[in-house]
C-alpha cells in the first residue's frame, strides 16, 4: 500500500515542479563531462585535474541553464514529452556547444589555455542529449506500464474523435492522474485513420462492429470530444441512444482547451442532458441590439429568476447606463447582487425588493429612475400552484403587468418587452389563462396608443416554451429523483414538452425587443418537442444507474398532454430572424379590455376561486379546464 501511494505520488500531475526537471538535467550534463572526461583520457585522470573538472562542468552548466530557459526544456510534463520537446532539448543543446566553444577559445586567447579539451566538450554534450532523452522516454515508458497495471480499478474507455479534440483529452486523461479512466481506444468516422494507432491504443471504425469491440474490451464509458457535440450532421441523440442502449456511460470535456493552456487538467464530465437537447447556436443582430441597450436604464421585473437574471446577464454585456432589478424573492435578488459585485463591479445596478403589483412602491422606483427600457419577466409560473391559488394568480400576473405596462406609458418608457409562455395558447389552467390575459391587455394598450398616434411606448411580447434547468422545471426534479434513488415521477406516458436553453430564449426575447414596433407577440421556433417519458429514460441512463424506476403519477391539475405554441385559428408572419415570427392573434378593443381586467382583479379580492375563474373564461373563451374543478364551468 506505502509503495502504490509512493509511485502515485511519483506519477501525479504535480509531482516535478519545473525546478526540480531543471536540477536533474544539470546533474545529468555534470555526469556527462565526468563520463567524456573518462573515456577521452584514463580514470585518474578528473581526479588528478578536479579543479580543471569542476570548472568545466561550471561553465557548461551555466550556458547550458541559459539555453535551457530560452527553450523551456524543463516545463513540460516529463511523461507527456513529445517530439517537440526533444527537438528543443536538441536546439538547446546545439546552440549552448557552439557558446560554450566561443567562450573555450577566448580563454585561450585571454589565458593561454583553453577551459577543457574540443573533445571532451563535444563528447560531455553527446552524453548529455543522450542521456536527457533516455531519462524523459524512461519516465513516460514506467509511467506508461504503471498506467496499465493500475487499469482494473479503473473505467475502461474510448474517446470519440481523433482530431484535435480526442488527442487533447487523452492527454488531460493522462495529466489526470489514475483514479478514474483507462484509456483504451479511439473511436473514428474518418477512414484514413481506421487501424492505426495513436498514443500506444487502437483506432476503430465506428460501424455496425463497434458495440462487439466495446463489449470485447469491455468499455463502460465514450468519451466525447467537445467539438462532436456541434459537428454539422451528427446526430448526437441516436449516437447517445446507441451507447447507453449498451449501458456505456458518456462524458466531455467542455473546457479541454483552455485546461491544457493553463497546465491544469481538464474536467472531464458526465454528459448532461442539456448537451443533448441542445441546438445549433442561435445568431442574433449584435449590433441592432447593441444599439438599443447602450448607455440606456433598463428595468427588469422577475429580476432574481430563472429568465430575469439570464437577461441581466446579457444586457449587462450590452453596457448599458443603469440596471434597475426589481423582485421580491429577497435571497435570490441578494445572489443577483453577489454576482454582479463579482463580474460587473462597475455596474450601476440597484437591486430592488418590491412587488410590481403595489403600485404605488412601482411608481416610486419609475419616479426616481425613468427607465428607457422595460423588460417584464416577473410573474408566477407553476401550473398546480397557480390551479390552486387563483386570486394570486390574477394579483401578481395580470395586476403586476397592468402596473408596469400602465407606468410605462405614464413615465415615456420606449420599449416594454413582456415575457409569455406557450401555456397562453388555448389555455387550459389558471396560470396559462392569467397570462393571456397579459397579453391581450398589453396589446390591446399598444393599438391603442398607435390609433391615438404620438406614442411613445412599444409593448412587445414574446411567447415561449419550457426553458431547460429554470427553477422548479421539470429537469432539475428528475435529476434530485434519480440522485435519491428514483422513482422518477412523469404525469403521462404521452406528455410531450417543447424545450429551449435559458441563455438562448433570452437572446430571442433581446433580438425579439430589438425589432418590435410595438403590438407584437412573438413566437420562437422551439425545435422539435420531446416526450417527457423518453427524456426521464435518457437521464436515468446518462446518470449510470440501473435501479432506478419510472412512476407514472396521472396528470396534474391544468395540465395538457402538449403545449402549443400557436392557437390553431392564429397565422404566422415571418420575421428577419428564421427563429422568430409574429402571431397573428385576434385583438381586443382596450376599453373593453381594461374594464373586464379591472373587474377580474377587483373580483379576485374576493377569493372567490370559482366566480374569478368564470370571469377569466369570459375574457379567454378558448380557456377550457382540464383535469381541474373549474372543468364545470366549461359545460
Amino acid at each position: 500500500m506505502a509503495d502504490s501511494k509512493f509511485l502515485r505520488r511519483i506519477f501525479s500531475s504535480r509531482v516535478l515542479p519545473s525546478w526540480t526537471i531543471l536540477v536533474l538535467d544539470l546533474l545529468i550534463v555534470a555526469l556527462s563531462v565526468l563520463i567524456a572526461y573518462l573515456l577521452r583520457f584514463d580514470v585518474s585522470y578528473p581526479f588528478q585535474h578536479s579543479t580543471e573538472l569542476l570548472l568545466s562542468i561550471g561553465v557548461i552548466a551555466v550556458v547550458d541553464v541559459v539555453f535551457f530557459r530560452v527553450f523551456r526544456t524543463y516545463a513540460n510534463v516529463l511523461r507527456l514529452s513529445s517530439f517537440v520537446d526533444l527537438l528543443n532539448i536538441f536546439l538547446s543543446m546545439v546552440l549552448s556547444l557552439i557558446v560554450t566553444i566561443v567562450v573555450n577559445y577566448i580563454c585561450l586567447f585571454a589565458a593561454g589555455r583553453p577551459v577543457m579539451p574540443i573533445s571532451v566538450l563535444v563528447i560531455s554534450y553527446m552524453i548529455a542529449f543522450v542521456l536527457m532523452v533516455t531519462f524523459r522516454m524512461a519516465i513516460k515508458t514506467i509511467y506508461d506500464e504503471f498506467s496499465t497495471s493500475k487499469s482494473a480499478s479503473r473505467m475502461n474507455v474510448f474517446i470519440y474523435g481523433t482530431q484535435a479534440g480526442g488527442i487533447n483529452i487523452a492527454k488531460s486523461i493522462r495529466v489526470g492522474g489514475f483514479d478514474r479512466f483507462h484509456l483504451c481506444g479511439f473511436v473514428s468516422d474518418n477512414s484514413a485513420m481506421i487501424g492505426k494507432t495513436m498514443m500506444g491504443v487502437k483506432v476503430y471504425p465506428n460501424d455496425d462492429q463497434l458495440m462487439e469491440v466495446i463489449e470485447h474490451e469491455k468499455i463502460k464509458g465514450i468519451i466525447v470530444s467537445p467539438m462532436k457535440f456541434h459537428q454539422e450532421g451528427l446526430d448526437i441523440n441516436a449516437f447517445a441512444d446507441r451507447f447507453l442502449a449498451a449501458g456505456v456511460q458518456m462524458f466531455t470535456a467542455p473546457d479541454i482547451i483552455s485546461g491544457l493552456d493553463t497546465g491544469t487538467p481538464a474536467p472531464i464530465k458526465q454528459v448532461q442532458i442539456e448537451d443533448l437537447l441542445m441546438r445549433d447556436p442561435i445568431e442574433i443582430d449584435m449590433a441592432s441590439i447593441g444599439g438599443l441597450l447602450q448607455g440606456r436604464k433598463i428595468l427588469i421585473t422577475g429580476a432574481a429568476g430563472s429568465i430575469g437574471s439570464e437577461i441581466m446577464r446579457q444586457v449587462a454585456s450590452f453596457n448599458p447606463y443603469q440596471l434597475i432589478l426589481v423582485d421580491q424573492a429577497e435571497t435570490p435578488l441578494h445572489d443577483i447582487r453577489l454576482e454582479l459585485k463579482r463580474n460587473w463591479r462597475d455596474m450601476d445596478a440597484p437591486t430592488i425588493v418590491a412587488d410590481i403589483s403595489n403600485r404605488e412602491r412601482m411608481e416610486q422606483i419609475f419616479s426616481q429612475y425613468k427607465p428607457d427600457y422595460v423588460f417584464h419577466a416577473a410573474a408566477y409560473k407553476h401550473v398546480p400552484m397557480m390551479e390552486d391559488n387563483v386570486s394570486e394568480a390574477i394579483q401578481n400576473n395580470v395586476l403586476g403587468t397592468k402596473v408596469i405596462a400602465d407606468l410605462s406609458v405614464k413615465y415615456g418608457v420606449s420599449k416594454f418587452v413582456m415575457i409569455s409562455t406557450d401555456k397562453a395558447v388555448n389555455p387550459s389552467n389558471v396560470m396559462g389563462c392569467s397570462k393571456r390575459i397579459c397579453e391581450i391587455y398589453v396589446q390591446s394598450l399598444a393599438r391603442k396608443l398607435q390609433q391615438e398616434g404620438g406614442a411613445v411606448t412599444q409593448f412587445i411580447t414574446t411567447r415561449f416554451g419550457n426553458v431547460l434547468g429554470s427553477n422548479g422545471s421539470v429537469i432539475p426534479l428528475f435529476r434530485k429523483q434519480i440522485e435519491d434513488g428514483g422513482p422518477v415521477t412523469v404525469t403521462h406516458p404521452d406528455i410531450i414538452r417543447y424545450f429551449m436553453t435559458i441563455p438562448e430564449a433570452c437572446r430571442l426575447v433581446l433580438e425579439a425587443g430589438s425589432m418590435g414596433h410595438g403590438g407584437e407577440i412573438y413566437i420562437f421556433d422551439m425545435g422539435e418537442p420531446v416526450k417527457i417519458v423518453d427524456l426521464a429514460r435518457k437521464m436515468i441512463a446518462l446518470s449510470g444507474r440501473r435501479d432506478v424506476k419510472i412512476e407514472f403519477t396521472g396528470l396534474r391539475h391544468g395540465e395538457k398532454l402538449y403545449e402549443e405554441l400557436l392557437n390553431t385559428k392564429e397565422n404566422t408572419q415571418a420575421t428577419r430572424h428564421d427563429k422568430i415570427m409574429i402571431a397573428q392573434v385576434r385583438e381586443y378593443a382596450f376599453d373593453e379590455v381594461s374594464k373586464a381586467v379591472d373587474n377580474l382583479i377587483e373580483t379576485s379580492y374576493s377569493f372567490d376561486a370559482m366566480k374569478t375563474v368564470a370571469l377569466m373564461k369570459a375574457l379567454v373563451p378558448e380557456y377550457k379546464s382540464l383535469n381541474s374543478a373549474y372543468s364545470e364551468l366549461d359545460k
